[in-house]
């Protein structure tokens, strides 16, 4: 992977190649340029952060980490998580890539909701979640320089209307099974005994982030 002060080159293999193309193919353009700018600015944290990863295996969490919101991907018992980690298993296995290594993608992808516990693991997982965090909520938005946030935004567009766009995606994505949402169960306990607690709500911190649109 080649890096600069605000470019970020995909990996080019024939993995790689082999991803873009199935990811393009399965998913909707809203989520393969979605996927792709977090690839891209997981990969510019993983820099930033002194930190060594796999571009190839990063760019495997990163662009499957939302397929389990597309209809040919989603079962009925398991969280979109889960269905998007277990694509990329199935894919990874069958180009041959070796076993730990899919491990790393699957936990990337079944763990880039879980806030808090990722960037305590390995990179890969780490840089997924902090490209997903970036991309979805802002988080990390000022460590980003407007150059940076610049070239990805040119290379892979969001939408117009990007904030509303995404959470309808994830709402299309796994109404059919919204018994798989159960929460972090540690916010009900102290919603149960602490009656002003509020807890924070993932939609408001969308539409409240840096982005625009």
């Amino acid at each position: 992977m080649s890096t600069s002060a605000n470019t970020v080159a995909i990996p080019d293999s024939q993995l790689a190649r082999a991803i873009t193309e199935f990811v393009r193919d399965t998913e909707t353009e809203l989520l393969f340029n979605h996927s792709s700018r977090v690839y891209c600015f997981g990969a510019l944290a993983g820099e930033r952060r002194g930190v060594k990863f796999d571009p190839e295996l990063l760019y495997a969490g990163a662009m499957f980490h939302d397929m389990g919101l597309m209809p040919s991907h989603s079962s009925q018992t398991e969280r979109f998580e889960v269905d998007g980690a277990n694509a990329a298993r199935d894919f990874l296995r069958q180009h041959g890539i070796a076993p730990a290594d899919i491990d790393l993608v699957w936990t990337a992808i079944a763990l880039h909701t879980t806030p808090g516990v990722p960037q305590h693991m390995h990179p890969v997982i780490a840089l997924v979640t902090a490209g997903v965090e970036m991309d979805v909520l802002g988080l990390a938005y000022p460590e980003y320089s407007d150059a940076e946030r610049t070239a990805v935004v040119n290379a892979y567009p969001r939408s117009e209307h990007f904030k509303e766009d995404i959470i309808q995606a994830f709402y299309d994505g796994i109404k059919h099974k919204p018994h798989t949402t159960f929460g972090n169960v540690k916010a009900d306990v102290i919603a149960d005994k602490e009656p002003r607690f509020r807890p924070g709500n993932f939609c408001s911190v969308i539409r409240n982030s840096a982005w625009r649109g």
